[in-house]
């Protein structure tokens, strides 16, 4: 089943700016993993933080529109809208950011942290997106 762009859009809380956003910088990371995983060698001698830096380039892209989407609500009076889309934008990057922040580590050498705390925030997110599609039908 292929979900529309409308159902996207309020299930997960993102407008079509902020999808475009993070589909491009999983093409970039996607790109780079590639790169990094062929042992190409200007990827090889970097770090798994270069190849993590588009998506978290992404969540300070969509931090900063989510900020300007709250003050322009706030301008015109839509405050209590304003709040809740902005506390629920900023959960959802908090937990893919730590998730991401998590992984990049794991994977950037030895850790003492297991995948299920470095997927710890992933089973949070589906969670509520799930509370939040219940809650919408």
């Amino acid at each position: 089943m292929i979900f529309s762009l409308n159902e996207l859009v309020s299930w997960l809380g993102l407008t079509v700016f902020e999808i475009w956003i993070n589909l491009v910088s999983l093409t970039i990371f996607t790109i780079l993993l590639a790169l990094k995983l062929d042992d190409i060698y200007f990827v090889e001698s970097s770090g798994w933080w270069i190849v993590f830096s588009p998506l978290f380039i992404a969540d300070a892209l969509n931090t900063y529109f989510c900020a300007i989407i709250f003050i322009r609500m706030h301008m015109e009076g839509m405050m209590k809208v304003g709040i809740l889309r902005t506390l629920w934008s900023m959960v959802t990057l908090l937990l893919l950011f730590v998730f991401k922040y998590l992984l990049c580590k794991k994977l950037a050498g030895p850790s003492n942290l297991d995948y299920s705390e470095v997927l710890s925030p992933v089973f949070i997110l589906l969670q509520l997106i799930a509370i939040r599609a219940c809650q919408l039908h």
